[in-house]
């Protein structure tokens, strides 16, 4: 197999002064490779580095060839829980690296924990290695469930002891770094026109069209940033379907923390889903479930609206609202392609997936249904009957409220013939809530026993497969 060449392109620096600051990584005690993850980086063609040079670039930061010659933090601002705030930015991150990958899509290499920037406010600028093996943890499920999501490239200890209000302290310490299609954020956008910076305002506008949605800049700068706020609505409301469909709960979707490609990053408090409820909540700060489990697509049209207000100063308000008015559409169009998908089922007709979506909601929430389960169960539809019929809640299928979920399911098409074929499907469902997190890092802390966390790695990426994602 030809393998992928390493293309590096620093493009973030095209976009000229007053978008990012030059940092340095902090000087670390030391540096032990706990997680490479080399499925990402045969995209970018950097499998092929030995475990000293991947601790010499991603522990200590030493520039890649080619590319960046000093780490940049960037700036934004950002509305927290609807709260604008204009003291934040890259705090405990910067934007290390940007290469193409095997598609030719410029790709971002960004960290966590690096170090103290200019908008570290009181903050140590430092990742708890609970949080990398968090991240790890929640990417390569989201991704294994076929959502768009930011991946764990690296997670390396860093041997500092920190000390933080809402773990046991002193914690172990860890540098992560996270591949993504892009780190502009609503927030991005935000900042410049808070200072009515209209000139950079526009030329971000034209920077993410033409890097991100492969649009040539063109027209009026009110026709550019239409165009730019639709593709920001088109993925923004694929950002939100993804959620849903993963039975996920991000817990911070602040406009600092969506980016414009439609991406789930920047992972704070999450949780997936233990049983069907809307109004489950993943952050202890989030007393009044502002961005509880159904509750998140509201959320991210919100920040969505703050986005065209960003843009308001290039074009008028009334043609904004249009295209934000967009959303919820492509947010059900997205969402019946990624249930569809969950089911392993070939698309239906809109009507008769809706019908089904329905009911299998209405089934779900009243019965407060395992959410993983359910879509174990049913992966295939027709196919999975005898499947269902021995499941450990077996006997809510025999109720009255599944009755019209079954009847849809029944008359569905697989996606595949063989799709219940794979041997993920003769085990039990892969889940990951807070009781396997919470095992998995107890290993880790106490016996400092890394193969639970690697095994789970191992059954998610085997769902991955089975799932076709």
């Amino acid at each position: 197999m030809t393998k992928t060449p390493y293309r590096p392109d620093p493009a973030f620096l095209s976009l000229g002064d007053g978008f990012a600051d030059p940092v340095k990584a902090a000087d670390f005690p030391k540096t032990v490779l706990r997680y490479r993850n080399d499925r990402a980086a045969a995209e970018v063609g950097l499998d092929h580095l030995s475990d000293e040079d991947w601790l010499r670039h991603f522990g200590r930061f030493a520039p890649l060839e080619g590319n960046l010659a000093e780490p940049l933090a960037q700036r934004y601002h950002g509305h927290q829980f609807r709260v604008y705030n204009p003291d934040i930015g890259d705090g405990r991150g910067f934007l290390f690296a940007q290469m193409r990958d095997t598609q030719g899509r410029l790709l971002d290499l960004g960290t966590k924990g690096s170090g103290t920037t200019p908008y570290s406010r009181s903050g140590d600028g430092r990742l708890t290695l609970k949080g990398g093996v968090r991240e790890i943890i929640a990417t390569e499920m989201l991704a294994a469930l076929g959502a768009n999501t930011s991946r764990t490239f690296s997670l390396i200890e860093t041997g500092e002891s920190l000390h933080r209000g809402d773990e046991p302290s002193p914690t172990r310490s860890s540098v992560l770094v996270r591949l993504t299609h892009g780190h502009i954020r609503i927030g991005t956008f935000q900042r410049h026109a808070f200072f009515s910076d209209t000139e950079r305002l526009e030329r971000l506008v034209d920077y993410s069209l033409k890097t991100y949605a492969g649009i040539e800049p063109k027209g009026s700068a009110t026709e550019r940033a239409l165009e730019l706020l639709a593709y920001a609505t088109a993925r923004t409301a694929e950002n939100a379907a993804d959620l849903m469909a993963a039975g996920f709960v991000h817990g911070v979707l602040n406009s600092d923390n969506i980016n414009i490609t439609g991406e789930i990053f920047d992972f704070g408090p999450w949780r997936f889903l233990p049983e069907m409820d809307l109004g489950f909540t993943a952050a202890y700060f989030d007393e009044s479930g502002l961005y509880a489990y159904g509750r998140q697509p509201d959320a991210i049209h919100w920040d969505l609206y703050q986005l065209g207000g960003a843009l308001a100063d290039i074009a008028p308000e009334e043609e904004l609202r249009s295209v934000l008015a967009a959303f919820p559409q492509a947010y059900m169009e997205a969402l019946r392609t990624r249930l569809t998908r969950r089911l392993g089922l070939k698309p239906m007709e809109n009507s008769v997936a809706d019908a089904l979506f329905a009911a299998m909601s209405d089934f779900m929430v009243s019965e407060k249904c395992p959410y993983e389960r359910f879509f174990f169960d049913w992966y295939g539809g027709p196919l999975s009957e005898a499947r269902a019929k021995a499941s450990p809640i077996a006997a809510r299928y025999d109720t009255e409220k599944f009755a019209p979920v079954r009847a849809a399911l029944m008359t569905a098409t697989p996606r595949r013939a063989n799709v219940t074929g794979h041997e993920y499907f003769r085990g039990e469902p892969c889940t990951m809530l807070i009781e396997e997190v919470e095992a998995i890092w107890a290993e880790i802390a106490i016996h400092d026993d890394w193969q639970p966390l690697y095994d789970k790695i191992d059954r998610i990426r085997l769902m991955g497969e089975a799932l076709g994602n």
